[in-house]
């Protein structure tokens, strides 16, 4: 079977890939930050690694110049043929944008290609993931989102508004990915996916509560009674996706040869903080006095569409619901702990 490279091996989106590989039948090395880190993949995974289908590579800081380039060169066993890249920086807080978010993103973005089209001549195909915060324009938002719509934001604004940094490092990594393929012509192709907010069950071996990524954290403060009062947070971005069926949409685009060249919107629809509570409190009833309990669904009457075709068309996912996502989020967190 084909030999992939998974940037960001610990991650939640990427863990989810790895699974998603691995039933496959792919042969994977996936970057870690640390030893520790890889050793806790490696141990969750002992029958694969019996195989010879699973091994970690040490990328400490993937801003660094030529980061890749020991992954990439000095993998013993068959060449690479695909490299799927979800590495990225997303801090909680930062102090300084361009050092922190923007350039460890770009940078990350570049040295990747540059390391693939240099040391791994056999791979066909890099698979991106990119996000909504690419696509969103709060300046003149479209009625309908979909894969032709860019965020307009800039450089300095990305620098100078700190509310903006991360969706820049967002659209600034994902267009170098498109500038490199237009300027360097590598016998490689790119493929971008555009998730918006992620949920779906957590990865056991990635630790913690407290080593939740930002979407979870959500539902778990709700779990736990952080808002019964009945003042939940502002949604904001009133899209989502559950994310075994974006890393399903990853595996897909390393095997799809016509995903070649194109972004996905991987997006299942509309959500709201309410319909999280909702979703909780109908596949978990247990948990209701924890919940708000009339809480204010939060979705514009003029909220912005959405046109998923091509992810489900080409790529053929199907979209699991709301209902699901959660329910399913909402029993790996209690087994954690939550």
């Amino acid at each position: 079977m084909a030999k992939v490279l998974l940037t960001g091996g610990s991650g939640f989106i990427a863990a989810h890939v790895l699974n998603a590989l691995l039933h496959r039948g792919y042969t994977v090395v996936t970057t870690v930050r640390s030893k520790e880190k890889g050793d806790q993949i490696l141990a969750a995974h002992t029958d694969v690694v019996a195989q010879s289908r699973l091994s970690y590579a040490i990328v400490s800081d993937i801003s660094q110049k030529n980061a890749f380039d020991t992954a990439l060169a000095n993998q013993p066993g068959a060449p690479f043929d695909y490299v799927i890249h979800t590495a990225s920086p997303f801090p909680a807080s930062f102090e300084e944008p361009l050092k922190d978010v923007l350039e460890p993103a770009v940078n990350g973005t570049n040295g990747i290609l540059q390391s693939v089209k240099k040391f791994a001549p056999s791979v066909k195909r890099v698979v991106i993931t990119s996000s909504f915060a690419a696509m969103l324009d709060h300046k003149s938002p479209p009625k309908v989102y979909d894969e032709t719509v860019w965020n307009p934001v800039t450089w300095d604004e990305a620098v100078n508004d700190h509310s903006l940094t991360y969706r820049g490092s967002k659209t600034f990594a994902e267009r170098a990915a498109w500038d490199f393929v237009e300027k360097e012509k590598p016998n490689f192709d790119v493929v971008a996916l555009n998730p918006p907010m992620v949920y779906g069950p957590v990865v056991h071996h990635l630790g913690s509560l407290s080593r939740l990524n930002t979407s979870n954290m959500r539902i778990r403060d709700f779990i736990q009674g952080k808002h019964q009062d009945n003042k939940l947070p502002p949604t904001r971005n009133y899209l989502f996706t559950d994310v075994r069926d974006l890393a399903l949409a990853h595996v897909k685009a390393i095997e799809i040869p016509e995903a070649g060249g194109k972004r996905f919107f991987v997006t299942a629809g509309h959500y709201t903080n309410k319909r999280i509570v909702d979703a909780i409190r109908e596949t978990h009833p247990e948990l209701s006095p924890r919940l708000a309990q009339n809480p204010i669904d939060d979705l514009p009457p003029d909220v912005y569409g959405y046109n998923n075709s091509r992810t489900k068309d080409v790529l053929g996912i199907e979209f699991r619901s709301l209902k699901e996502c959660i329910g399913d989020a909402t029993t790996s967190l209690l087994e954690e702990g939550a």
